[in-house]
C-alpha cells in the first residue's frame, strides 16, 4: 500500500473480535488499510463507518455498500454515528498519529526532511497552521507547548531564539525554523531533537491530545456489551492518556470509592499491550514506537 502501511494489522483487527454481522468503526482511514482488513472479516450484513478529516484520505473511499466514510474529525464520532442511526457499535479501531502519507508529502509540512511551508494541518479547513503558532504564539506559550508536547528540557530557551528571530523575519519554512535553531541541534541529536519540536507543534496544530480525550470518554456510551476498543498510539503523551482511561475511566486523579471501597470504571483492560514484532519494524520503520492496547466494558 502506497499511502499508508498499517503498523499491527492483524492483531489491531483480531483484537475487535469481529462478529459477521456486527457494526464497527475505524476513527482513523487513512489510506484504508485497518478498514479493508475489517470488512473481509465482516458478513454482508456487517456495517463499517470510518472517520477521517484529511482530503487526501478521503480520496482512498472503498466502494463497498457495507461502508460509509465521514470527513469529519473523531472528536465527533457519537454526533455522526446519531446522524446515521447508530447508537451503539461492536467495535472501534484507532490508529492514531501522522500516517505514513502525510509524512512524505512535502507540502503538507509534517516532515523535518523537506524545506515546506510550515503547515501540519490535517484539516486543511483549520485556521491554525503551525506557521501561526510559530510566529505567532507568545514566547511563554511556545514554550509551554514544546515542554509538554515535545517534552524539551530546554523549552525556554528554544522559544526565545524563535521569539528573538521572528522579530527580524517571519519563520515561514521548516528549514528556516531549523536554521533558527541551530545551535540546539548537535548534529548526533539534530534528528531527535527537531522530531520532537515537530512533534510538538503539530500536536498543538491538530489540538490531538484534546481529540483523543473526548474521543475516549464517549468509548462507553458507544460500545455494545462485549465491545471492543483498539487503539495503537506511536509516543508516550498518547499511551498515557489510553492506558490511564482504561485503567480509571479519568486521566487526572483516582476514581471515587463506593460504600464498600471499591470504585467502578467503565473499561477493564484485554490481555497485554501488544507491540510489533522485529520483523515488522524491519519492514516498516514507524512501526518501532507502537503500541496497542485493547479493552471492552466492564
Amino acid at each position: 500500500m502506497n499511502y499508508h502501511n498499517p503498523v499491527l494489522l492483524k492483531e489491531s483487527v483480531d483484537a475487535l473480535d469481529i462478529k459477521e454481522d456486527g457494526v464497527y468503526i475505524d476513527v482513523t482511514f487513512g489510506g484504508g488499510g485497518h478498514s479493508k482488513e475489517i470488512l473481509s472479516r465482516l458478513g454482508e450484513n456487517g456495517r463499517l463507518f470510518a472517520f477521517d478529516q484529511d482530503p487526501d484520505a478521503q480520496q482512498n473511499v472503498i466502494d463497498d455498500s457495507r461502508f460509509v466514510l465521514i470527513g469529519e474529525n473523531f472528536r465527533f464520532i457519537s454526533r455522526f454515528l446519531r446522524f446515521y442511526g447508530i447508537r451503539k457499535v461492536d467495535g472501534i479501531l484507532g490508529d492514531l498519529g501522522v500516517s505514513s502519507h502525510q509524512f512524505d508529502e512535502a507540502d503538507r509540512g509534517f516532515s523535518t526532511r523537506f524545506d515546506a511551508d510550515l503547515d501540519m494541518r490535517m484539516d486543511q479547513k483549520s485556521d491554525l497552521s503551525a506557521k501561526k503558532i510559530i510566529n505567532k504564539y507568545s514566547e511563554e506559550r511556545l514554550a509551554d507547548i514544546l515542554f509538554l508536547y515535545g517534552e524539551l528540557r530546554n523549552a525556554r530557551m528554544l522559544a526565545k531564539k524563535i521569539v528573538e528571530a521572528r522579530q527580524e523575519e517571519e519563520i515561514n519554512t521548516s528549514f528556516q525554523l531549523k536554521e533558527v535553531l541551530k545551535e540546539f541541534l548537535p548534529e548526533a541529536k539534530e534528528h531527535k531533537i527537531l522530531a520532537q519540536i515537530f512533534q510538538a507543534v503539530r500536536i498543538e496544530v491538530n489540538q490531538e491530545l484534546e481529540v483523543l480525550k473526548e474521543f475516549l470518554e464517549q468509548i462507553p456510551g458507544l460500545l455494545n456489551e462485549n465491545g471492543r476498543l483498539s487503539v495503537i498510539s506511536y509516543h508516550s503523551l498518547e499511551d498515557r492518556l489510553v492506558k490511564r482511561f482504561i485503567r480509571t475511566g479519568l486521566f487526572v486523579g483516582e476514581p471515587e470509592k463506593d460504600f464498600y471501597g471499591n470504585f467502578t470504571v467503565p473499561l477493564k483492560k484485554v490481555g497485554k499491550l501488544i507491540i510489533p514484532s522485529w520483523e515488522e519494524i524491519k519492514l516498516n520503520n514507524r512501526a518501532r514506537s507502537a503500541k496497542l492496547r485493547i479493552a471492552t466494558l466492564k
